[in-house]
Order: structure tokens, then sequence, then C-alpha cells
């Protein structure tokens, strides 16, 4: 699911006593909160389909989740029942699992049938992340992009970052009240206003650091558990004031409608996609809020009406399994199909589909297990549960990666994959025809090229704030010379050829890399944010390191163009450079394309027309470094297209070798086989310049 839409894990109706479900006919039952609910989870699915903005559905699923929650912990304090916290947990997540571990295993079916192998390994790990309750922190981690608007390049289980954060607060929040009944004992002070006490810390504390992490690092804050805390607190805060707050009749009836309103027009009113979950998500928690302290009025047009329509809340009933199964049943449908987003129609046909399956898994599978009489008996007995559905994922998924782990050593083998070394005149072919391409469709998301060392004492760039995220580097005793490589990801790729050469000529190498902003002077049209700023600290820390070699790549190549042009302000960042008196290597740009490389070749073949291309119709005919390479002596042009493109042809394989990783990155392990010829070139192109006796 893509941050723009996606929300928490719908809770089901549970009594948090002993964490089975509750009856609808108990005391106390709140229909418009369930109501509330299946809005919400219908928001999230439709929004995901159709829209391309923020739903806000998540907050108020977080919101929901602590409101319940708290109601229920609080009045254990308040009448004195244990709190027996290790039963809750296991009696919860005896509840929460076993359909969690349905969708995980029924979604890598559907994996193996539809989705390309180059996608096998990211989606394996995060299954794991998914069915162990830390898919958040791998998103985060990993920076993923969640309102990128094409959903067929997510994962079919980025939707269970929200169940994580869910299933973290549920071990957090019981805690808090087991610390709230201590202090109430120990200072003899009512357990609400302990609990006020706490959970108001802990709301200032989060939203302040919401606020300022969404400023500064969004795509982390948006799967930060840290950010959503705040969400969790206001709906605790809300169950803990309830009892005491009065309206009059008429009050709640408008305040009830005035927050439905607000919480549907989020993603109509609100271009907030890049600020979501800092202040900005207050508005659908401050709309949810009107909801519940509005109530059952009973009054004909009060908005509990509508949230307590029968067919409202049993949505509401079965909006746990609707949330789970309506990601990965839209993405799989995307990339099967070659799809950006589903119209209206097939649209249609997920959402039906999708409420079918809830519907059905809800009562046939959700609702018995939940009902265990057997399980519920004895804490140990809803452990084995959690266990056997844990086992239920992990076997098969353990298999799987097993085997793609074994096939990938047994495939090695660089006499069957010689790469562009097949392309030497005289190459006399040798090895198993029959061999499988190397890299291996399972293993392309391991072809990125990166130093392992963050950058660390004289090379550090801790004081340049936008750099030292970036920044890695590879050290030797009594360096030759100090290299460094600026740029995005197409400069980082040539780092499989750089490093071996910096290696072999005992070099210092530091790479500076910024995700798609390209290195140049500061221009005023960022293609992402902070760009300019970065180029700018990367030319003061360049200035400051004084190195002898910078590597960039001079030009940019895009797949509805047919040609590459100098990438703006490069001109002006090549003087500066060489004026401090670096070397700089200007390496061509390689061309992009259309289609993902390694998936036509599975899908069609490396024989298909489909998957190969014309240089002609994706670079210009003349380098567009040339020029400036022709004026400046200290900038040094390489250019590698005919050991990508041969013969004016660009295939998907040569040599055996895929050569991209996708649509424009060329595979680390096909850099690795021209990493004699560029080495060759780069000390042709430096003449006098270079290490003498150094070139192969």
């Amino acid at each position: 699911m893509t941050g723009r839409h996606h929300s928490t894990v719908p809770e089901q109706r549970i009594d948090t006593r002993s964490g089975t479900p509750a009856s609808p006919q108990r005391p106390g039952y709140r229909h418009e909160v369930q109501g509330l609910r299946a809005l919400a989870v219908l928001m999230v699915v439709v929004y995901h389909v159709w829209l391309g903005r923020v739903s806000g559905g998540v907050d108020v699923f977080l919101l929901i989740s602590a409101f319940l929650l708290t109601l229920s912990f609080t009045r254990k304090l308040e009448t004195g029942t244990p709190l027996d916290l290790l039963r809750y947990w296991v009696n919860l997540f005896r509840r929460l699992v076993p359909m969690a571990a349905l969708t995980i295993v029924v979604t890598l079916g559907a994996v193996l049938i539809f989705v390309p192998r180059g996608r096998w390994t990211d989606i394996l790990d995060q299954a794991w992340a998914s069915l162990l309750y830390f898919q958040n922190w791998l998103l985060a981690v990993n920076s993923v992009d969640y309102y990128a608007t094409d959903h067929s390049t997510a994962s079919p289980f980025q939707h269970f970052w929200s169940l994580s954060i869910q299933g973290q607060v549920f071990i957090l929040w019981p805690l808090l009240f087991a610390v709230a009944a201590v202090l109430s004992t120990r200072f003899r002070v009512s357990p609400r206003r302990i609990l006020v006490g706490l959970f108001g810390l802990v709301f200032t504390g989060s939203l302040a650091f919401s606020v300022w992490q969404t400023a500064t690092n969004q795509a982390f804050a948006y799967f930060d558990t840290r950010t959503r805390l705040w969400e969790f607190a206001l709906g605790s805060l809300i169950a803990l004031a309830l009892p005491y707050v009065r309206l009059p009749l008429l009050s709640r009836v408008v305040l009830g409608w005035a927050g439905i309103v607000a919480m549907l027009a989020v993603g109509f009113v609100l271009q907030v996609e890049q600020q979501f979950p800092g202040y900005i998500a207050l508005w659908p928690t401050l709309a949810a809020a009107a909801v519940i302290v509005a109530g059952s009025t009973d009054h004909r047009f009060g908005v509990d009406r509508f949230l307590g329509w029968n067919p409202l809340v049993k949505l509401g009933d079965a909006s746990y399994a609707l949330y789970l199964i309506h990601w990965p049943l839209l993405v799989i449908f995307l990339i099967h199909q070659g799809r950006e987003s589903a119209g209206l129609f097939s649209g249609l046909a997920i959402i039906a589909v999708s409420v079918l399956w809830a519907v059905v898994t809800t009562r046939f599978v959700d609702r018995p297990i939940r009902q265990l009489k057997w399980a519920a008996r004895k804490r140990r007995r809803s452990a084995v549960v959690i266990a056997v559905c844990a086992l239920f994922v992990g076997l098969p998924l353990g298999v799987w990666q097993l085997q793609i782990h074994t096939a990938a050593s047994a495939a090695a083998d660089n006499a069957n994959n010689p790469g562009a070394a097949s392309l030497r005149e005289g190459f006399v072919p040798f090895g198993d025809a029959d061999a499988p391409l190397m890299p291996m469709m399972t293993a392309l998301n391991s072809e990125w090229v990166t130093l392992d060392e963050a950058c660390a004492g004289e090379f550090d760039a801790s004081s340049y704030g936008v750099l030292q995220s970036g920044c890695n580097q590879t050290t030797v005793e009594n360096p030759a010379k100090l290299a460094v490589v600026v740029g995005a990801s197409h400069p980082q790729q040539w780092v499989a050829a750089i490093e071996p050469v910096a290696k072999r000529n005992n070099w210092d190498l530091v790479v500076l890399r910024k995700g798609q902003c390209p290195f140049g002077a500061p221009v005023g049209q960022e293609p992402v944010e902070n760009c300019d700023q970065w180029n700018a600290d990367v030319l003061a820390y360049l200035a400051e390191q004084d190195p002898d070699l910078v590597f960039t790549v001079s030009s940019s190549s895009h797949h509805t163009r047919e040609d590459d042009r100098l990438i703006p302000g490069y001109e002006e960042a090549a003087q500066q450079i060489m004026a401090d008196g670096a070397e700089l290597i200007a390496i061509r740009d390689n061309p992009r394309f259309p289609v993902n490389m390694p998936e036509c070749v599975e899908g069609s073949g490396q024989e298909d027309p489909s998957c190969t291309f014309e240089v002609s119709t994706k670079l210009a005919p003349v380098n567009p470094v040339a020029e400036l390479a022709a004026r400046y002596p200290s900038l040094h042009s390489i250019d590698m297209t005919d050991l990508i493109c041969p013969d004016g042809t660009c295939p998907p394989v040569i040599g055996n070798v895929l050569v991209y990783m996708d649509d424009n990155h060329l595979s680390e392990t096909y850099i690795e086989t021209m990493v004699p010829e560029f080495e060759r070139r780069l000390f042709f192109s430096l003449g006098a310049s270079g290490s003498p006796g150094t070139a192969p």
C-alpha cells in the first residue's frame, strides 16, 4: 500500500481482558465506532484502487485501536482487576496472527505464479518482516516511497507496516498501564490521573518528534513507530476524558456530522502527501475524535444512525480481513497486467473480490479461531496457535529462500558467463552453453554496488548535513591517490568498476550519492528535495578534501528521448573541480528503456525483439561532453556505450550476463566484466596525468 492511502490494520471487536471477541450486545458496545472503522477501511480501499491523495484512514485506525484498548484497561485499573498482561498478549495475537498468516501464504502463492522472479527476494524478506511485526522498520530503513503513484512497483506486503506499528503498540500500551498501576498504588493517586499524565507526555513528545522528523526525513518518518505514538495517545486521552464530557444533544449531532465530513474531506481538500504523519495528521484524528465524542445520540439525524447501519457494522466486523487482502490483490493484478493503476471496472472487480474474501474468511477462518474455547482456557494453548500459524508461513518461506540461495551458488561460474569479455576480438566461447544467465533473476536486488564503510575520520562529511547519509569510503594504507565518485544512482553503479581499479592502484575511494540528484552546479530547478543544497555541499566537500580524481556521469538519457544531454550545471561544477586541481572523469550515461529488461527476458526470451533497442534511438550521435573535453585538458571522457550496445544495438544479454538489472541501471555483474576495458580506457584518457605503469 502507498503512504498516500495506507491505514493501520483495522482492529476487530475484542474483549481486551481476554483477547476474545466481545459480544455486540454487551453493555457499552458502541456501534458507531465499529461503523467508523468500516468507513475508514472503505476510504483506504477506494483511495488505493482509484485516487491519488492521503485518505487519513491510517490515522483514524490508530486512534480507534488505542481508544478501545484504553477503555478496557482503565476499567481494569479502576475495578482492581488484575491486568494479566501475558494472557492479554497471547490471546490478542492468537486473534491477529492467523488471518495475517493466511494472507501471507496466499499472497506468496500468487507471487510464485504471477510476479517476475527478479522481485522475489525483496518480497520474501518483507514476508518475514510482516510475520514478525517489524515491516515498518524495514521500509523505513529502505526509505520506501509511500507516495509513489505506480502501485505496480510496490511490494504486496507493504501494507503490513501499519500492522507492525499496531502490534508494537499493543505490547507497549499495556506496559504503560502497568506503570500507572504501580504509581497509583505508590502515591495513592487516581489511576485515571496517572494515565492522563503518562499519555499526555507521550502525545506531546511524539507529536513534536513527528513534526520535526517529517520535516527533515519524511520517507523515514512515515514508517517510524515513534512518529505515530501521539495518534495512539490521542485516542487514549479521549477515552480517559470521555466520561467527563457533557454536551447538549444538538451539539453532539452537529459534532458527529462535522467529524464525518472533515474525515472524508482530508484527501479532497488537503494536498498533504509530503506532510504526513506530522501536524497535518491532526485533521483526520480530530475528525474521528469528534465522531467518538458525539457518541450514540439516538437522534433521527444523528451520525450514529448512519454508522450503526447494520451492513456498515458488519463490514466493520470484516474490516481486518478486507484491509489485509485488498492491497496484495491490487498490487499483484497491476504487476501481472503491467499497469500502473486500476481502471474503473478492474477496480470495482478488485474491491468486490476483496469484500467477498473478507466476509468469507472472517466467517469461516477468523471467527472460529477467535472463539476456540480450548485455546482461550490456557495461555500456552494460545501460544501454540500462534506458533502453528508462524510455522504455516515460516516453513514454505524458508524453503523457498533456501532454494534461491542454493541455485545462485551453483550457477556462479565465470567460464559460463563472460559478459563483456565475449565482445573481445578473437574471443573463443567455452564453458556450458546452456548455463543459466547471471545474475539470477532472484538475485537482482543484490546488484546494487555500495561501499560498506560509512565516511569517517579524515573523510567524515557530518559537517555537511545532507551529505553524511550518502557518504561511504574504502581506505588503504599509504594511498597513492584519493578518488571520489559523486552523483545519483548512475555514477554509483560504476563503483563496480571503479572500486577494483582503486584497489589495484592503492587509492582511497569515497562515494557521495543522492538518489535522483544528478551532479552539477546548483541550478534552481531541483529534481528532488535538497538537490541543489547537496550539490553545493559536494563542491565544498571536494574543495576541502582536494581529491586527485573525481568520477561523475556527465550526461543524462531518458527512455522517452532519442538523445542524452549534458546535465544542467555540469560545466560550472566541472570548472570549480578542475580549478582546485582535480582530474575530472566524465562517464557517459547508459541508455534507458521503456521496459524492465530482466522482466522482458523472463517473459519473452532474450531473443525477442521487444527486449532489444537501437542505440540511435536512446543516445545522441555525439557524446554531449565531447566539446567540453576538447576545451578542458583536465576533463577526461569515458564512453562505454560500445560494450553496452555493441554494433549499435542494445541487447538485454551479452555473454550470458544480464546487462541491466531493471530498465535503466546496469547490473553489477555485467559492469564487473567490463573492468579491464574500463581501466584501460581510464588510463588512456588520463594520459600523462595517470599513474605510470599502472594500466593493465
